[in-house]
Parts: C-alpha cells; structure tokens; sequence
C-alpha cells in the first residue's frame, strides 16, 4: 500500500541543484504541475513514473513511503504502482475492448468478468464518444483511448498513482474524471496548461527552467475562481458537444447553455 511518493532533488537544465529538500505527495492527494512549455513538467512525470533513481537526467530520487523502490517494483510492470496516460497514447493491438480489458484483468489476476463492463462503463463517463464490449481498440479517437485507459488504471490497474499528462487536449469530460478521482485514495497528478484543473487541485507544482520552483497550497479563493471557470467550462462544453452531434447552435441552445 502506498502512503505517499517523495521526490528528491534533483538539477536544472544548467545543472544546478533544485533548490527544495523533499516533495512528499500523500494518498488521496491531487496535484498539478504547471509551467511553461519547455519548463521540465513531462520530465518529472517521467521520473515519476520510471521511479528514477539518479538514473536519468535530472538526476532526481523517487521513494516510495520513504524507501527506495525495489528493483522488481520498478521494472516489473505487474507490479509498478504507476499508471501514465498521456497524449500520445495509442493502442495498436487489433482486438476488441472487452479483449484487451481481459488481457490486462488476467495479467492482474482478476478472474470477475464484471470488471471489465464496470470499466468500460466508467470510460463512457469521461467521453461523448460512447464505446461497447465489441469495438475495436485501434478504431478509438484520441478521447475514447484515453477515456478508456483512465478507468482501466482506476479499476483493473488498481494503480495507487495516476500520472494525467494534459487530458485536457484529448477531447474528455475532465470534470468527470477529477470527481472521480478526488473520491479514491490514490495520488493522481496532472500535467496541465488547463486553469481549470490547475485550481481544483489541493496541490500544485510550479516548473520552471526544468526545475522544481515552488509548491502553492489551494486557497479559498483559488476554490472560487475554479467554481465559476468550471461553469464556464461546462457552458464551452455544451456547446462543443452541440456542434460534433452535427446541430445548429440557436438563440434557444444557447439560452439553455447559459441559463
């Protein structure tokens, strides 16, 4: 079981050393990292999923509850307590969902069936795209994939740590996806240039110049903002959703939209 993950110093793009002791993120926890294109957000996603050990080029620790993680743990994928999704995912096997949900339940030893419909269920909460049992994973949009991979981690992965590399761009209800994940114990830290999802975090990690620069706490206030750009951001949702079902967008659309 999985407490928390602590991220250790590691250097910036001129080799210099971060300059904080120790990030801890705490089960239940979530957490943005935001910052500029270029600022080093994908590289410490990186080492949080590889479990770094001085090994890569920031040259950061990652421990888990406090400890260096085994060797099995890092290199044995049954066993890796972390899932990444992130833009570029794709799945290339030719099979049908309900086929490569079961591979991966069987790899977990998993032998509930029901798993899987539960899963594809839970996807079908984060896209307008629907999926069912009998689609073909390589014919997913971007959004179904990532819908798809998101539930999978939650639920068959059972992954303690879900690392979220800009879902924003994949065409996904994101707040379905925080609601749901805000109520699990896991941690789930999101790359993200989206205000939305960087104020409803409790956490955030500000990168710059490939490097930690500081961590800011949510604040009431953040909490406010993040309320009224989420109605917002329903309202632009609405209307997205509106237009790819092929509908003409109306006075009276858009009086219910912002109504």
């Amino acid at each position: 079981m999985i407490e928390g993950i602590t991220i250790l110093p590691g250097l910036d793009k001129a080799g210099s050393k971060e300059r904080f002791e120790k990030l801890t993120l705490i089960a239940g926890e979530t957490v943005s990292i935001v910052g500029p294109t270029g600022s080093g957000k994908t590289a410490l996603i990186s080492d949080i999923e590889l479990l770094a050990q001085g090994d890569t080029s920031t040259k950061r620790r990652i421990l888990i509850n406090g400890e260096v993680p085994a060797e099995e743990v890092r290199y044995n994928p049954a066993l890796k307590p972390i899932a990444m999704i992130t833009q570029n995912t794709k799945c290339f096997t030719d099979l049908s969902t309900e086929e490569f949900l079961h591979i991966h339940a069987k790899a977990r030893k998993i032998v509930d069936k029901k798993i899987i419909l539960d899963t594809i269920e839970l996807a079908n909460k984060f896209t307008g795209e629907k999926i069912n049992k009998e689609t073909r994973v390589t014919v997913l949009s971007g959004g179904q994939t990532r819908s798809l991979l998101i539930a999978d981690a939650i639920l068959i992965g059972a992954a303690p740590v879900i690392l979220l590399d800009e879902i924003e761009n994949a065409g996904i209800f994101k707040q379905e996806v925080i609601d749901i994940i805000q109520s699990t114990s896991k941690i789930i830290i999101f790359v993200t240039h989206d205000p939305v999802i960087a104020l409803l975090t409790k956490k955030r990690i500000i990168m710059e110049n490939g490097a930690v620069k500081k961590v800011l706490c949510q604040n009431e206030f953040e909490t406010k903002a993040a309320e009224n750009l989420l109605e917002l951001d329903k309202r632009v949702g609405f209307i997205r959703e509106e237009l790819r079902a092929g509908n003409e967008i109306t006075k009276e659309l858009i009086s219910v939209s912002f109504a």
